[in-house]
């Protein structure tokens, strides 16, 4: 069928608190900035607006440093950028990144200088730093259309909507309704409820209520579709944003999504793609251990995963010349058991970024002793996290190995439970030890101590000579010839 023209899909960006919730807010009529801790957008959101009875839709990208990768997506998937620059201010650092993302994504870009109202406004001024930074606006030396708003008193704000449309004309944006649906995967988040969804954006063709959502190595079976309002729809056109349910696992936000009409259409789609991507963003803080110096593991545990690639992101920027961060796990969702169990066995203190954390897992962390830190502002996560890396570099944790065994066999596996038949080597191994796992010459994960039996009887040490029972709680899989170690870690 015969392309036809579709609503162009707008990027608003710039430098952080230089009104790009406040411009958005003003054009759908409704009021969100309130409710953006320390005044931050921090996800990307999409919505669709209406001027002179066309649809327009925007995606509202984070401005904080920290943010960067959520900023370059946002702009991949965009038709025209709007870069926002406050009158009192001028360019910023973040101007110019969410800049080097619109020029990276080959897609032109419309000024505004906004706060235009406020007292301390000055547009000469603003006007000039972007020439000054090589942003040649119309009037002074370029070709760069630009508008003055404000988003307290709406002046400026439809000249600007024109300019857009003006734009999206020249670039005749089109797409063909009748094909099947492609585009881009917004955000992906843990719902509670529906688990693993996604925040999609329909670039071409029509998702309709028929096969499955392949992004990357994640599918999603199309039960039902959400609009950006939240209410169910059962089809969406091109420049849409939606919001899809039931993934298998999280899809990576900025990944192309496809339609496959099967379910074995969809496995062979995801089994072709390579995973590792998030691995690989994490193992830039969970590289091999230096000796000698203080490390603080930590696992992070966020509302969506923009949020993980944001705090890992700024976290690589901690450095210290004693201390180091290792990133033990991270994932999307709230504090579970299991991660208090982590924690517990790795000695990692975790960071919660606006998440919550399960009634069981609070218990247990406070039984334990688990520090379970929680945010909802990334920069304030950034310095809680410096200064904990400096109080370890004041008090250097050391590792004291207390004993050492040989897995014999193993009996039986129950999730990270394992019991299993070993000999004893050296020192002494006691009930609520931790242990790490050697298998050759590779360190495994480690874990705890649960139970031991010597002849048959239970014991809470084992510390001579001979063959001995443990149960032993460790992620890893256990198998003949790994050495356990029981250690301890003590401060000095």
């Amino acid at each position: 069928m015969a392309r036809t023209p579709r609503p162009p899909v707008i990027a608003v960006m710039g430098h952080i608190d230089h009104g790009k919730s406040s411009l958005l807010d003003y054009i759908r009529k409704a009021t969100v900035v309130a409710g953006e801790a320390g005044g931050i957008t921090q996800h990307v959101a999409a919505y669709i607006a209406r001027h002179n009875d066309r649809a327009v839709t925007f995606l509202d990208t984070p401005g904080h440093e920290a943010f960067k990768s959520l900023r370059t997506r946002g702009a991949a998937a965009a038709d025209i950028a709007i870069l926002v620059v406050a009158a009192d201010e001028g360019v910023m650092p973040q101007t110019l990144d969410a800049l080097a993302a619109i020029t990276d994504a080959k897609i032109p870009y419309i000024i505004a200088i906004t706060k235009i109202d406020k007292n301390n406004a000055d547009v000469n001024h603003a006007k000039n730093s972007l020439v000054e930074k090589g942003i040649y606006i119309e009037g002074m030396g370029g070709d760069i259309a630009y508008a003055l708003i404000s988003s307290k008193t709406g002046e400026g704000i439809p000249e600007l909507l024109d300019l857009l449309l003006l734009s999206a004309d020249l670039l005749e944006l089109s797409a063909d309704p009748e094909a099947s649906a492609t585009g881009y995967v917004l955000e992906s988040t843990q719902d509670p409820k529906r688990g693993a969804s996604a925040t999609l954006i329909v670039k071409d063709g029509t998702l309709t209520l028929d096969g499955f959502v392949v992004a990357g190595d994640a599918y999603a079976p199309i039960r039902f579709i959400e609009d950006f309002r939240g209410a169910r729809v059962e089809r969406a056109g091109p420049s849409e944003p939606v919001r899809i349910s039931g993934f298998n696992k999280l899809p990576d936000a900025g990944s192309l999504f496809s339609i496959a009409k099967s379910k074995k259409e969809a496995l062979n789609a995801t089994q072709s793609v390579a995973s590792g991507d998030r691995s690989a963003l994490q193992n830039g803080l969970a590289e091999a251990r230096t000796e000698g110096v203080a490390e603080l593991p930590l696992i992070i545990k966020a509302d969506v995963a923009g949020s993980v690639d944001a705090i890992v992101h700024e976290l690589k920027k901690i450095t210290h010349e004693q201390a180091s961060i290792r990133i033990v796990s991270s994932g999307v969702g709230s504090v579970s058991e299991s991660d208090v169990k982590t924690a517990n066995a790795s000695g990692a203190t975790i960071i919660a970024f606006n998440a919550s954390t399960d009634a069981i897992a609070a218990e247990l962390a406070q039984r334990d002793a688990i520090s379970i830190l929680t945010f909802s502002i990334i920069y304030e996560l950034s310095a809680k996290v410096k200064e904990l890396l400096e109080s370890r570099v004041t008090s250097v944790a050391t590792e004291t190995e207390l004993g050492r065994a040989t897995v014999l066999k193993i009996f039986s596996t129950s999730g990270k439970k394992q019991v299993l038949g070993a000999r004893y080597i050296s020192g002494a191994l006691s009930v609520g030890d931790r242990v790490k796992v050697k298998r050759e010459d590779e360190e495994l994960a480690g874990g705890n101590i649960r139970n031991l039996q010597q002849a048959r009887a239970d014991v809470k040490v084992i510390k001579v000579e001979g063959d001995f029972g443990a149960e032993i709680e460790c992620r890893e899989p256990l198998a003949y010839g790994d050495e356990i170690i029981a250690f301890e870690v003590s401060d000095v």
